[in-house]
């Protein structure tokens, strides 16, 4: 993963992308206990808007010699997943991201509280999870995370989640 991680900081020197941030799985790993997961998930602000933001990605990619693999691209062996800002939220994800170090890399990831946020928002049984497993690991701002939710009208599903939780 660490050269994927260089590869990508590349496209941002580049211009290619204009900023990134990991998020899901790997992201949840810098302040929960590992889940399994199958590729780097990378929310990215693209240089350019356009109909295919993704295209200079692939292009830079592709004239690299990395391949696709099913919604990934395979970069020095590490599938990796680019996943355009597309909505407020994981834009400002983005914008607010810590940079953590992984091995002799800093990278850029999405705060525990946006990723709650994003989880939530999200809606999908792994994603909750991951919000409960952030917010039992004491890893969440919840002040910060309250001020997220409030402003994305996120707030009701984290109190239904609360008592579905409950219910158990």
């Amino acid at each position: 993963m660490e050269k994927a991680l260089r590869v990508i900081e590349e496209m941002t020197r580049l211009g290619i992308i204009k900023s990134y941030a990991i998020g899901g799985g790997i992201a949840a790993t810098y302040y929960i206990e590992p889940v399994l997961t199958y590729d780097l998930d990378i929310f990215f602000v693209p240089a350019k808007e356009g109909l295919d933001e993704l295209a200079p990605i692939y292009e830079f990619a592709h004239a690299r010699g990395y391949a696709d693999q099913a919604e990934a691209l395979l970069i020095e062996g590490f599938p990796v997943q680019f996943i355009p800002a597309y909505n407020d939220l994981v834009r400002e994800a983005v914008a607010d991201a810590a940079t953590l170090k992984y091995r002799d890399v800093e990278a850029k990831v999405v705060t525990a509280e946006y990723l709650a946020a994003i989880a939530l928002q999200t809606g999908r049984a792994k994603d909750r999870d991951r919000v409960v497993r952030l917010l039992e690991g004491a890893v969440v701002d919840r002040t910060v995370l309250g001020r997220i939710l409030d402003k994305h009208g996120l707030v009701d599903r984290l109190r239904k989640l609360g008592s579905s939780a409950d219910e158990k």
